[in-house]
Order: structure tokens, then C-alpha cells, then sequence
């Protein structure tokens, strides 16, 4: 059985759908992926969607859409993007950490590729500690 994760952000539209991308494509294999935020945007951010189809190839629109916690099944992970979002309290226990990560939108393409190329390193580094028991899940199972 994969493991759930989810990527939580206030509006769902950058940087949580961005890793969301990235982790199916590098952790497919141990992850259920998903990304939701505490409150909603209309669309993914135009300049992530662009810049992830440049850089990786993944055109975040044909699989993703903003969704809100209460829309994404229970997870065993969840992650905050550094927004100081305060999730609601959750009915189910879980692994939780912060990426402390910028927010992105309005800013130029350099400061974009900087943010998605962290959150792909931290991902990587989640699916590693995953893939090599180092992250024990055995959280909800």
C-alpha cells in the first residue's frame, strides 16, 4: 500500500501543486499525492503551470485542479509549504513537516525555478527517507 501524502498551502495554487507534480513523478512508486489548500483559487498559478511544462515536462492543468483539505482523503503525511497555514484539526494522525518555502507567484522566472528546484530536492529527499525506512509510517496501518 502507498503511502498518502498531501501538500498544504493556503490558496492550492503554486507551491503545493508544484510538489504535488513532482512527487508523482519521482515518488510514484511509494506515494499517493495530493495537494490541497484552506482556502480556494479559480486555477493553478499560470507561471507555475508554465514553468513546470519547461522544466519537467508536466502539464500540471491535465491532472490537478485546486482543491480544499475536505476534498483529499486521509493522508499518513502531511506537508506545509511555509505559508503559516494552520490546518484545521485533523480526525486521524498523521507526520507532519514544514518546507518553509516562499511564495513565488508575481515574481519573476528566477525566483520560480529557484523555489520549484527546492521543493524537487526536498521531495526527493522524502521519497528517499520513505523508500529507505528511515521515515517509519506504520502511522494509520
Amino acid at each position: 500500500m502507498k503511502t498518502r501524502i498531501a501538500f498544504i498551502c493556503v490558496h492550492n495554487s503554486c507551491r503545493s501543486q508544484i510538489a504535488e507534480a513532482l512527487t508523482k513523478k519521482h515518488g510514484s512508486d511509494v506515494f499517493d499525492a495530493y495537494s490541497a489548500g484552506t482556502e480556494l483559487k479559480d486555477n493553478i498559478n499560470e507561471d507555475a503551470v508554465r514553468i513546470m511544462k519547461e522544466l519537467h515536462g508536466i502539464d500540471m492543468e491535465e491532472t490537478q485542479t485546486p482543491k480544499l483539505l475536505n476534498e483529499i482523503p486521509e493522508v499518513e503525511i502531511i506537508i506545509t509549504m511555509g505559508c503559516n497555514v494552520v490546518c484545521p484539526v485533523l480526525p486521524y494522525k498523521y507526520y507532519t513537516e514544514d518546507w518553509g518555502l516562499d511564495d513565488p507567484s508575481g515574481k519573476s522566472d528566477a525566483v520560480f525555478k529557484e523555489v520549484i528546484d527546492k521543493i524537487e530536492n526536498k521531495v526527493l529527499d522524502l521519497v528517499e527517507r520513505v523508500r529507505s525506512g528511515e521515515l517509519d509510517l506504520e502511522i494509520n496501518r
